[in-house]
């Protein structure tokens, strides 16, 4: 026999046919519902098995639980709707297929939701619109009829990405407006750059930031610039109604399998890891080939907790271990590649192609010839470079908490690189690191490249040669607000003095500013990336990197 269900709770199976895995917090804000009647709505549901709770967790968003209709569930929706299940598995976001594409992107999902949240503050009611293979991760549709493209742009899309997906959103239908997620500042100025190029009104946001902010914090910015706007002001800027896309619905729909029972423990991975085991993996997979020790400082935990952790993703085959040059090395495997790029809505593929190690054990060095992935491949064959920018940045990270600076960023070279024009050709700078560093609200950005190879004077300017072409534009600048500085760090103390000689001639040569210091390893390791370790162009005093202007 059915139980018997309020409209509340029907009006809550609803909501959840519509906006699947969201909590109840966020279920509240969507119906317009007190929290109280969500709480006890959803406690009644789970008693009668027409909902299963998929727990959730991330650096930004606290443990929750996140809801899902059982195919018991629909049958009851559909019944109380008078339609077949059928419509509905072809209306609503609630078939297998759809199940297991939001669990792979779960981290996403509840980004969005969380933002959705704030807007039903603003414009209630409002509608959600899941998209698979659309630029927008969603559409919301405001009760006036105004639309707004939802964008979020996840730490592994690599810039040709992005920009594909802008100028995909740009041709697609006509919203009224976009909101874009990005994960740090550098990335927040690129996409502004190319959000002119959208036929509507564009708004972008650090994810950390939008995810806290209530209707009222002014963490939005508008692509044409000026001061941070909230969520409700943004809004004051778009008018008029708009379209949202609508894809083409699956052929195949199939009712939903209960998410305790699937055996595919890859699509159901996201919701599995806590918010610690997530930051493992991303340093992992920003830095190939890391040691533990370097973790540890990179993460600002103890040794025992890292070895928790690194246990547990390798008995999830999220991880692999690989004794290389003497020393234990970890690498994510093509298993975390792949969970990686769907948390992000990139391309499994092309993650593989250029980051696989392939099979390893912990007993066997890889050799460099053998490992499938293009880039993790070369930081392979050059481990003692690579493992040199590992320490630095694991140091940095750990002298930066003493001192008492925020390390906003600490991007590896596939995030550091920058693209320009100089005389009508496109260049670009392929750094080792890219470092953002705060205190009191001065940042402080700088590129790290670790040299090995200059030391003679005319391979010592070809390696600076980029640098001054780019920093007689105007990017830098535009890159990241202020002008970033520039550390050089060598083996050789001798090299790192004679290239100090040669700078300076380059730079007198062509005029151009360039705030350029430069160390040596030995004192790097001695005295730590912030001491006083370094030396300008300005003279050969040594002194602290952020005391050089």
């Amino acid at each position: 026999m059915e139980p018997d269900l309020s409209l509340a709770v029907v009006e809550l199976l609803e909501q959840l046919a519509q906006t699947p895995l969201a909590d109840r917090i966020e279920l509240a804000a969507l119906s317009g519902r007190s929290t109280a009647t969500v709480y006890r709505g959803i406690e009644r549901l789970s008693e009668h098995g027409l909902v299963e709770a998929v727990p959730h967790a991330t650096e930004l968003m606290p443990r929750t639980s996140r809801f899902l209709l059982t195919a018991s569930g629909l049958a009851r929706l559909a019944g109380e709707q008078g339609v077949s299940t059928a419509e509905l598995l072809r209306a609503r976001p609630v078939s297998e297929q759809w199940r297991r594409s939001l669990l792979r992107r779960l981290d996403g999902v509840g980004a969005v939701y969380r933002l959705a949240s704030g807007l039903a503050e603003v414009s209630y009611p409002l509608r959600l619109r899941w998209y698979r293979a659309a630029p927008a991760d969603a559409g919301i549709a405001l009760a006036d009829g105004r639309t707004l493209a939802v964008v979020r742009l996840g730490r592994t899309v690599e810039r040709s990405a992005a920009s594909q997906r802008m100028r995909r959103l740009g041709a697609g239908p006509g919203y009224s407006a976009a909101l874009v997620l990005v994960q740090d500042e550098t990335r927040l100025r690129q996409m502004r750059r190319l959000a002119r190029g959208l036929p509507f009104g564009c708004f972008l946001a650090l994810e950390r930031h939008a995810l806290a902010a209530s209707a009222d914090d002014a963490v939005w910015i508008a692509r044409a610039g000026g001061p941070a706007l909230s969520i409700e002001d943004a809004l004051g800027y778009v008018s008029g109604p708009g379209e949202w896309g609508r894809e083409r619905t699956p052929a195949r729909r199939s009712m939903p399998r209960s998410v305790s029972t699937d055996e595919d423990r890859d699509a159901r991975m996201s919701s599995l890891l806590g918010a610690a085991e997530k930051r493992t993996l991303d340093l992992i997979g920003d830095w190939p080939w890391l040691a533990p020790g370097d973790l540890v400082g990179l993460m600002g935990v103890g040794r025992r907790r890292v070895s928790q952790l690194t246990g547990s993703l390798r008995e999830l085959e999220l991880i692999a271990e690989a004794r290389v040059e003497c020393q234990r090395r970890l690498t994510l495997t093509d298993r975390s590649l792949a969970l990686l790029a769907r948390r992000d809505r990139a391309s499994p593929h092309l993650a593989r192609r250029r980051w696989s190690a392939g099979p390893i054990g912990p007993e066997r060095a890889p050799h460099w010839r053998d490992v499938p992935g293009r880039q993790t491949r070369q930081l392979l064959r050059h481990i003692g470079h690579t493992a040199a920018v590992h320490r630095f940045g694991a140091a940095l990270a750990g002298q930066a908490r003493g001192l008492g600076w925020e390390l906003l960023q600490l991007d590896p070279p596939q995030r550091a690189s920058r693209y320009f024009r100089s005389e009508g050709v496109l260049r670009s700078i392929h750094p080792d690191a890219f470092v953002m560093l705060r205190s009191e609200g001065e940042r402080r950005p700088a590129f790290l490249e670790w040299e090995r190879r200059a030391i003679r004077p005319k391979t010592m300017r070809a390696r600076l040669a980029p640098y001054l072409r780019y920093f007689a534009t105007r990017r830098p600048t535009d890159d990241h607000g202020v002008r970033p500085q520039l550390w050089l760090v060598f083996d050789d103390p001798l090299a790192a003095n004679r290239f100090l000689t040669v700078a300076r001639a380059e730079l007198r040569r062509t005029r151009v500013e360039l705030p350029l210091v430069v160390s040596d390893r030995e004192r790097i390791a001695e005295l730590g990336p912030l001491g006083a370790a370094w030396r300008g162009t300005d003279g050969w005093d040594w002194r602290e990197p952020l005391a050089t202007g």
